[in-house]
């Protein structure tokens, strides 16, 4: 028996990078998968596909998450169509860099409403069906507990406002057996930030294992906060950056 069989899991921001890569893990592991995506279809029903080659039951749904009802949708339409809602990810989110002068209002707007307001959106809409031993898993950024460099202004902000919420929501599901913790992704090589993309030296130069990270490696902290062993740990945070914040 693979330790998430029988178990329903969304992952917000599903079809490519880090959250492609947990879909399918938790796929490995037994569950039942349904992801979101906004514009890449094609890669979404490959990750699908993917999924369904480990005999579990998967579905794409195409909601951007700036839109807090669609996001909302998206977790109705996972109860009804897997029948069941144990895990939640919170994985969607947008990166912007600039210097702070040259931020709009628009730009708080937008990231936030991505970053922040869909995590709060998507697990609010999920509480109706998580029972004892859910899991809610937020993906933050080591960048929520250490800024290195100039620019990250708003995506720090964003990212360090899940720190908070992680805390108070364990504290506010804990007496219903529903955890919450948050990942912290260092640099890892996705369509995003690439092991081979401009500023890539630079970031190489603050790990203290100087390589960049997959999916993969986000994947399994993933897979164990979602899965029985990590039943007494909440409000947590775990960074998983190759010593980026060392």
């Amino acid at each position: 028996m693979k330790k998430l069989s029988q178990q329903a899991a969304l992952i917000t921001g599903g079809s490519r990078g880090i959250g492609a890569a947990i879909a399918k893990r938790l796929a490995r592991e037994g569950a039942d998968v349904a992801l979101t995506y906004q514009h890449a279809e094609e890669k979404a029903e490959a990750v699908v596909r993917q999924i369904r080659n480990e005999g579990v039951k998967a579905l794409a749904i195409r909601a951007d998450s700036a839109d807090p009802e669609a996001v909302m949708k998206a977790v109705d339409r996972t109860q009804a169509e897997l029948g069941r809602l144990n895990i939640l990810v919170n994985n969607a989110g947008i990166g912007m860099y600039k210097p702070i002068a040259e931020f709009t209002v628009g730009d708080f707007d937008r990231i936030m409403s991505v970053n922040v307001r869909a995590v709060f959106a998507a697990s609010h809409a999920a509480l109706k069906y998580l029972g004892k031993g859910g899991r809610i898993i937020h993906i933050g950024s080591c960048q929520a507990e250490r800024m290195p460099g100039p620019g990250g202004s708003l995506y720090a902000m964003s990212k360090s406002a899940l720190v908070g919420l992680t805390k108070g929501m364990a504290r506010d599901l804990g007496p219903r057996g529903i955890t919450v913790n948050i990942i912290h992704p260092g640099p890892v090589d996705t369509d995003m930030n690439p092991a081979d993309g401009p500023s890539a030296g630079y970031q190489r130069s603050l790990m203290a294992i100087p390589e960049y990270g997959s999916g993969e490696d986000i994947a399994a902290m993933a897979a164990y906060l979602a899965g029985p062993e990590s039943g007494y740990i909440t409000g947590a945070g775990f960074t998983v950056d190759g010593g980026t914040n060392a």
